[in-house]
């Protein structure tokens, strides 16, 4: 069943609110979703900002141990247009280069999308006009945590929340730890562009339409984020400093290939030789990992190389 929900209230924590829908384990919803200034497709900031989120979504018959899948089937912008911020984080540089970086103006950067040329082109309101991929994603989004804990937006964890990785976007399906009756999905902060780390605190931001499929994992109970794409699978971890962030996610690809149907050994030797390390949200509280094999290295070795519902 397709389901289509526009919230009527929004969150800055992820955590055990209120069901604002329900829905059975395979069905599909397309979710309006705000931008992180609360801004939506009308230009019309209807609630604070902060990474607000819509949701929570229920899947009906999912418990505490289970894992919920999540596949982005579409990214559909709400307006035609994102901001960003001019300027770099200054945990991102060398400590005596940050005097060197722009200080960022009180004013955004806007970006406007070219649907025919699917590109995106800064107004060059703070240095030269650019031009750019339209590449979109969703920084945010997760499952309630557990112990009745409501955490903020602003970071992440084992439940998901600010991950800001590239590259889960359509077309991508992403498993999460189910820690509370019903899983309770939460999404938000849409981007129609962003590089790797989300280094100057923001991508193009905007609000976005994003349909995704939940569904019960047959999957064992996880520790940390994990996902899929076509072509690879990825293990993510979210803390700080950066080492146990990769940490986490090296952990959980070791335990992800050993289902795959290696053994311990096996995996240690493939993982040494053939797995790659992207870098997410390194601007906010906890920063975020992602490693990631290809699944054409798997399907050699004799090994499953796909976990979708």
């Amino acid at each position: 069943m397709h389901h289509n929900f526009t919230p009527s209230h929004y969150f800055r924590t992820i955590g055990t609110h209120p069901v604002a829908l329900t829905v059975a384990s395979g069905d599909t919803v397309t979710i309006a979703c705000v931008d992180a200034h609360g801004i939506d497709g009308n230009d019309v900031e209807i609630t604070p900002r902060g990474n607000p989120m819509s949701g929570p979504i229920a899947v009906a018959g999912v418990a505490a141990g289970d894992v919920l899948a999540v596949t982005f089937d579409a990214l559909t912008p709400l307006r035609s247009h994102g901001w960003s911020y001019p300027s770099l984080a200054g945990n991102v540089v060398d400590p005596e280069y940050v005097r060197e970086l722009p200080i960022a103006p009180s004013s955004k950067e806007y970006w406007d999308y070219d649907a025919t040329t699917s590109t995106l082109r800064s107004r060059g309101t703070h240095g030269k006009s650019l031009t750019i991929a339209y590449a979109p994603m969703v920084g945010c989004f997760g499952v309630a945590p557990s112990r009745g804990e409501a955490i903020s937006t602003a970071t992440s964890g084992p439940y998901g929340g600010n991950m800001d990785y590239r590259f889960l976007t359509t077309g991508c399906t992403i498993y999460f730890p189910v820690a509370v009756t019903g899983a309770l999905f939460f999404i938000g902060d849409g981007h129609l562009a962003q590089g790797c780390g989300e280094i100057g605190g923001t991508g193009v931001e905007s609000a976005i339409a994003v349909t995704v499929t939940l569904a019960q994992a047959k999957m064992q109970a996880i520790t940390w984020p994990r996902a899929e794409d076509a072509t690879h699978l990825y293990a993510i971890g979210n803390a700080r400093p950066l080492d146990q962030a990769l940490q986490h996610a090296t952990s959980e690809m070791h335990r992800m290939l050993i289902e795959c149907g290696a053994d311990a050994t096996t995996a240690a030797v493939l993982m040494s030789q053939a797995i790659e390390y992207n870098i997410g949200n390194v601007f906010d509280p906890a920063y975020t990992v992602a490693c990631k094999i290809a699944k054409s290295v798997l399907v050699t070795n004799g090994l499953t190389a796909t976990f979708r519902p």
